[in-house]
């Protein structure tokens, strides 16, 4: 039984509540921490390289790996950082509602993303949005937008992506979005949850302060041959005021 003052995001991470293996153990990335190739396509939002966010997120990130049962994690390269806007699709999720009903299942991943390309011909950007950090875990930073506006704004690039792409995940309407800085090897003990929990909440207090407002490029829709680098082939312009 874990402590009653653990808190409850971070019940994903012990070892005393969770008997199966990490989620992406094996398929993602290996036992020793290096990542397998996994490919795939997703639409990103890039860290702002040389912005007030890069140099907090840097800085948070490089802390992560100073801590205490950092070994357990295996982490990306910082050059992946990103948010993930919407999911694409992936060589080890071959199944609906994960894929578009109306393309076979064995269709190959160039195939899939030449295929999505054309979907997103003509396609216009949704409105702009600002987010924030809510949140910390072990494996990164949880976002969501800044007003109720930037959410609704979020939510909108959402629903057209999965309208356009053709389909819907189950956690479509709940997504967290986030900032991966690592996967995890092996679940924490109880007693590393509870030294990490004062950290992450630092970690968050000063990722607030000094960047208030996560600075993001333009969406772009990318590919990837496993969780190391996004390659960006088609950035979405911001929209413009038509005033």
């Amino acid at each position: 039984m874990a402590p009653v003052d653990m808190y409850p995001h971070l019940r994903d991470f012990s070892q005393t509540l969770n008997s199966h293996p990490p989620a992406h153990l094996g398929s993602r990335y290996s036992a020793a921490g290096e990542f397998i190739r996994e490919c795939g396509n997703t639409v990103v939002c890039h860290i702002a390289s040389g912005s007030a966010s890069d140099a907090a997120i840097s800085t948070a990130r490089a802390k992560y790996r100073q801590m205490q049962g950092a070994k357990q994690l295996a982490f990306t390269a910082e050059t992946s950082l990103h948010m993930t806007l919407f999911q694409g699709i992936i060589e080890t999720r071959r199944e609906l509602p994960y894929w578009p009903a109306d393309v076979p299942l064995n269709t190959p991943i160039d195939d899939m993303t030449g295929i999505l390309m054309d979907r997103l011909a003509g396609f216009e950007s949704g409105p702009a949005f600002k987010v924030e950090v809510t949140q910390a875990t072990p494996l990164g930073l949880v976002l969501d937008g800044v007003s109720m506006e930037d959410r609704g704004a979020l939510k909108a690039w959402r629903d057209r992506l999965a309208n356009l792409f053709g389909y819907r995940h189950p956690d479509h309407d709940t997504y967290k979005f986030h900032i991966t800085f690592a996967y995890m090897l092996r679940y924490f003990d109880d007693a590393e949850i509870l030294r990490w929990q004062p950290f992450l909440d630092q970690i968050v207090a000063d990722i607030r302060q000094s960047a208030p407002v996560i600075e993001l490029n333009p969406p772009a829709f990318c590919t990837f041959e496993d969780m190391n680098h996004f390659e960006e082939l088609l950035v979405f312009a911001p929209k413009t005021s038509s005033a």
